[in-house]
């Protein structure tokens, strides 16, 4: 018995995500992103634990907010911002 991939999910695609209950991301947000840019600014020697242990955000969106928000990446144990070429 063989059934397709289309038959066994339905017709709904990954791009149909209905919404999801729980709580939402709340420490994403531009207050924590301005935090987290000034400590970096202060000491480019930080490392993501501390920066989530000093704001008391988890690090993953510290993460989150140091790499896609920021643009920012270590280099040589220092925080730097990434520069674009083209």
């Amino acid at each position: 018995m063989s059934m397709s991939i289309s038959g066994v999910l339905g017709s709904k695609t990954a791009e149909q995500n209905e919404p999801r209950s729980g709580r939402p991301n709340t420490a994403n947000n531009d207050w924590n992103t301005a935090r987290i840019d000034e400590l970096i600014k202060v000491d480019r020697r930080l490392k993501l634990k501390e920066i989530s242990l000093k704001l008391d955000i988890p690090k993953t969106n510290v993460y989150d907010i140091v790499h896609d928000k920021l643009g920012y990446r270590k280099v040589s144990t220092r925080w730097v911002p990434k520069m674009l070429s083209d």
